[in-house]
Order: structure tokens, then sequence, then C-alpha cells
């Protein structure tokens, strides 16, 4: 019989080895970070909880700014994916009770909320808050919206089982 701990760590390895191949799957931008990164950090949001989902996240991000080669240093990247944890585990929570509302709060804290955060920082200002604005808020949504489809979709299936059996 597998542990609980033992399964829970099994499943974190897989979406965080999940968000590392969305990394790979690139959308333009200045950048070059930002990717399908973090769908499965959000699904793990919604199916094992916020704080592995915020866990998936971050990495993802740490994955695609690695495989980009942190054009925007270490330390910036790392403060992006606390931003991502934090978006994820707000996903997981509001995720929950009402998918339609996650989804959309998540869209634009994460598209529109993480570039503003910058605007303040004088070597990046308001012409990078605009040069990632649509990238970021075009991808940002995908992610989550691919996160909620996988989510719902492992949901019905769960649920039909359980009818069936």
């Amino acid at each position: 019989m597998i542990n609980q701990k033992t399964k829970m760590l099994t499943l974190m390895g897989v979406f965080v080895a999940l968000s590392a191949v969305g990394a790979l799957i690139k959308v333009p931008s200045p950048t070059g970070t930002v990717a399908f990164d973090s769908a499965p950090g959000f699904v793990a949001a919604l199916l094992l909880g916020p704080g592995p989902g915020a866990f998936a996240a971050a990495f993802g991000h740490l994955f695609s700014s690695l495989f980009a080669g942190f054009p925007m240093t270490l330390p910036i990247h790392t403060v992006i994916a606390l931003e991502m944890a934090a978006f994820a585990a707000i996903y997981g929570y509001m995720g929950k009770k009402n998918l339609t509302m996650g989804v959309i709060a998540v869209s634009l804290l994460n598209g529109i909320i993480a570039p503003a955060t910058f605007i303040p920082m004088p070597q990046f200002g308001i012409a990078f808050f605009t040069a990632m604005l649509f990238p970021l808020l075009v991808a940002s949504a995908a992610n989550v919206i691919v996160s909620a489809l996988i989510y719902k979709a492992i949901v019905g299936i769960s649920r039909s089982k359980t009818y069936n059996s």
C-alpha cells in the first residue's frame, strides 16, 4: 500500500516535470520566458491543493527562465517565481469555489498585475510593462484555461467512474 506522503510527493514531481516540459513551449515575448509552464501548476493547485500547485508553478517559471538564460537575472526571476506561486495558490482556493472566477482573476493577476509590479524599477519601467502586456496576458489566460479544461475533464472522469462502479 502506498503511503499518502509518497503519493503526494510523486504527484508533485509529475507536475513539476510537466511544468518543465511546458516551459519549452514558448509564447513569443520580449524576454523569451513566457511559456506553457504554469498550466501544470494550476492543475496541481486544483487537484492537490494550493501549496503543491504553488510549488509546481514556481518551478515552472524557473525552468522557463533557465531555458531562456535568465534574461532578467536570477533574483528578478525568483521574484516572478514567487508571484507565480502566489497566483497558483490563489487559483487553488478560488477555483475550487468558482472555477470561472478563478480563471478570470488569475489571468488578470498574472497578465496585468505581475508585469505592473516592475514599473517602478528603472531598468524596466512602463516600456517593459507595455511590451510584456499582450504576450503575458494571452499566455496567462491560455495557461489558466487549459488548466481549467484539464481539471474539468479529470473531475468528470472521476465522477463517471464513481457512478458507474
